[in-house]
């Protein structure tokens, strides 16, 4: 085989390699002077994954903070400023691989007033870095970042107890701080911990087990990111899939797309639509190199569906067994980020998976102090502030709670004024059911709700809206309401003798819009009651009062439900005409 041949395979081959291996995103926190930076450039430089050019870079460079041959924490801080403050002041993503993982680290700074950053940084992590400083033990900020660590639900922290190299590689003082540790995240009901004592500035057990610590026996710091098990994000089995878009090149077809949040989609599965609750199947799973039979969670698809049914962008397809939420009213915990605090009944938008409504902060349920983990009443939240509050949405949201699915357990709440992202928040339960029962309807006075539409009343009942004008005789119209009703149709029986006629227009219009089908005996109907039927129902207006009165009652309404059926279908019209 030619040589441009074998290399052309062999590079074919190594991103295959590349392609198949697991990415762990992890984050790294610690306290102001931990030598975090250190570590991260030390651990770069170890794994391999700094360019040549860069290390000359830092070697050439006149900054020298740690003294040594090489200041690795300059590896990572890029900006000026940053050199110039000595700090890391925004969240700062880099990518290195080995031979067993690729990895993505979520730098984040270690200063109080940057707790928002961390909150990002960490809102996609697998793993969380906790940095101690040996010589200082546990501060106010190790506490912060496990609290945040927790409560962004990381399934693993590794807790690196640097600069071991200053408390002379003592295994007592190790051991005292893995301890406070332990007992910190027992708190948080944190159970994947690892302890590793590291000297970032001279590389022990960093990437290469250290000499200067032979009582460790567990594993380097990058030997355990290699090997951690990479929990899912979710724990949720059903179907949840936001929709993005739909694509409907011609008439020929007509697809969902979005990226799968929850469970795995196959060819076949039943699927339910929220709102409309309608159900359907998939008819095939479409992406850009062909079909396939199964999507998982977080892989990009487009569904096509075997039913026309209503579904736009930020409606969900889910299991038909196992539905979310839909509620207007849920109560989250909340990492406040802008610099103008939380107003309470103030308006904002809430972004929750493909679905954008207007939203509401009702109440401060509890402000925590992430240095104490207490929990204290407030009526408002500062900038890094967290809280456990209750919202209401203008319209309904589909969501799971948060330790169940990262997806549709959160969202940012949007200032619209600004444009800016005021808040990431974590949903912890559905109080509408909660409301209702304390008598609590919110107050909706500053947010307007767009006026419902005969389509969206097709979708709750399942068929339009319809007027059957019957004769008094034998009981036929108590058994057509009946025989509808059972059949799944929204009716209701009307007798026109009891409607006074300066009532009767505004009677009729009022069913009308409600989308019933209007079941009314006319013993002697006024004209202009008649017009005003006609008028509101068009072609949906039908006509039995001249029914041959020797026909079965049974033929009568079985005429009835034939044309209801025909109603079940939203377009095109029916071109049934009067009479019927």
């Amino acid at each position: 085989m030619p040589a441009a041949a074998l290399l052309s395979e062999g590079f074919d081959r190594f991103l295959e390699q590349e392609m198949e291996k697991e990415l762990l995103r992890f984050t790294t926190a610690g306290s102001v002077d931990d030598g975090k930076s250190t570590l991260i450039g030390r651990l770069l430089h170890d794994a391999k994954g700094v360019y040549e050019d860069q290390l000359a870079s830092v070697r050439n460079s006149r900054v020298n903070r740690s003294g040594g041959l090489i200041d690795f924490s300059l590896l990572t801080d890029g900006l000026r400023a940053e050199r110039e403050q000595g700090i890391t002041i925004d969240v700062a993503y880099r990518y290195f691989a080995t031979a067993r993982r690729k990895f993505i680290i979520a730098d984040t700074p270690g200063h109080e007033q940057y707790t928002r950053n961390m909150a990002t940084g960490a809102s996609t992590a697998n793993l969380a870095v906790i940095l101690v400083d040996g010589t200082k033990g546990l501060l106010p900020q190790t506490r912060r970042h496990s609290y945040i660590a927790a409560l962004l639900g990381i399934p693993n922290v590794l807790a690196a107890i640097n600069k071991m190299d200053l408390a002379d590689y003592r295994e007592d003082v190790f051991l005292r701080l893995q301890a406070d540790f332990l007992a910190l995240v027992d708190q948080l009901k944190i159970s994947a911990v690892q302890c590793v004592p590291v000297s970032a500035l001279e590389g022990d057990n960093i990437a290469v087990r250290s000499r200067n610590m032979p009582w460790y026996s567990g594993p380097t710091l990058l030997e355990h990111l290699e090997t951690v098990p990479i929990q899912a994000s979710s724990s949720m089995d059903a179907i949840r899939f936001p929709v993005q878009y739909v694509i409907r090149p011609d008439s020929t077809f007509r697809g969902f797309a979005g990226q799968v949040a929850g469970g795995a989609i196959h060819d076949g599965d039943s699927v339910m639509a929220l709102p409309s609750r309608h159900t359907t199947r998939v008819r095939s799973i479409v992406t850009y190199d062909g079909k396939l039979e199964t999507a998982v969670r977080s892989q990009s698809v487009t569904l096509e569906l075997e039913d026309e049914i209503d579904v736009s962008r930020g409606d969900m397809l889910v299991s038909p067994d196992s539905v979310p939420w839909v509620s207007r009213s849920l109560s989250a915990t909340i990492v406040w980020m802008y610099e103008k605090p939380l107003e309470l009944g103030g308006t904002y938008l809430a972004k929750h998976t493909t679905r954008q409504v207007k939203a509401k902060v009702t109440r401060i349920q509890s402000r925590v102090d992430v240095n104490t983990f207490n929990r204290e009443p407030a009526q408002e939240l500062e900038m890094n502030g967290i809280a456990i509050v209750e919202l209401e949405t203008s319209s309904p949201l589909f969501f799971d709670p948060y330790d169940r699915s990262r997806s549709t357990g959160s969202f940012i709440l949007v200032d619209p004024m600004s444009n800016a992202t005021v808040a990431a928040g974590m949903i912890r339960e559905d109080l509408q059911e909660s409301h209702l029962g304390r008598g609590q309807e919110p107050a909706w006075s500053e947010i307007s709700y767009p006026a419902i539409v005969s389509k969206e009343r097709f979708e709750r009942h399942g068929h339009r809206a319809a007027i059957f004008l019957v004769p008094d005789r034998d009981a036929i119209a108590e058994l057509a309401e009946r025989t509808l009703f059972h059949k799944g149709f929204e009716t209701v029986l009307i007798d026109a003798d009891q409607i006074p006629s300066t009532s009767a227009a505004a009677v009729f219009r009022s069913l009308w819009s409600a989308g019933l089908i209007a079941i009314v005996v006319a013993r002697s109907i006024p004209a202009e009651a008649r017009r005003v039927l006609e008028a509101l129902a068009g072609e949906l207006f039908f006509d039995f009062e001249d029914a041959n009165s020797s026909l079965p009652r049974e033929e009568v309404v079985g005429g009835m439900v034939s044309l209801a059926e025909s109603l079940r279908v939203p377009s095109p019209e029916p071109t049934l005409g009067k009479g019927h």
